[in-house]
């Protein structure tokens, strides 16, 4: 791309093409055979546990008896795209497209016993569909979504057929 040769100065090929002095001077340097197996074994261990991020690391690879600050630990977990998979900052922002349900019960006044419930319900995938499990006090009650399918505990069936 840049001729060195030619009757133009680099600089103003630089500008020409859009790049910085400092890129057309630079030199890559190769990485040592140390620092590719010091990445090798971060690959490892990271394979290994993937919540560990530089510090946890970095005390691993001391206990292993490999010498390495964090600083550098980060620096080749930045060149080799690593990240500790955890929580990172900004988890519990909301994202714009989920709807916001009203909350129905902010000028209710509760006076008496009974007057409001809520259920708390988990919904797993099933080869019929969906199963909604109710909680375990109505363990006795449940409901799949796509075949309709309700079952009852005995002490509920037999309370039915007496009301027939």
């Amino acid at each position: 791309m840049i001729d060195r040769e030619h009757e133009l100065p680099v600089t103003r090929q630089a500008k020409l093409l859009g790049l910085s002095r400092g890129s057309v001077y630079y030199v890559a340097q190769p990485v040592s055979t140390a620092a590719l197996a010091l990445m090798r074994r971060l690959d490892e261990l990271h394979l290994e546990h993937p919540f560990m991020g530089a510090r946890m690391l970095r005390r691993q690879l001391l206990a292993e008896g490999i010498q390495v600050g964090r600083r550098h630990v980060r620096t080749l977990m930045r060149r080799m795209g690593m990240e500790a998979l955890c929580p990172q900052p900004g988890t519990s922002q909301r994202q714009p497209d989920h709807k916001i349900y009203p909350y129905l019960l902010r000028r209710l006044a509760i006076t008496r016993a009974n007057q409001v419930w809520a259920l708390d319900t988990t919904t797993s995938p099933w080869r019929e569909g969906l199963f909604t499990s109710p909680p375990w006090w109505m363990w006795p009650v449940a409901w799949c979504w796509r075949t309709r399918w309700f079952r009852l505990g005995r002490r509920e069936q037999q309370i039915i057929t007496a009301a027939v």
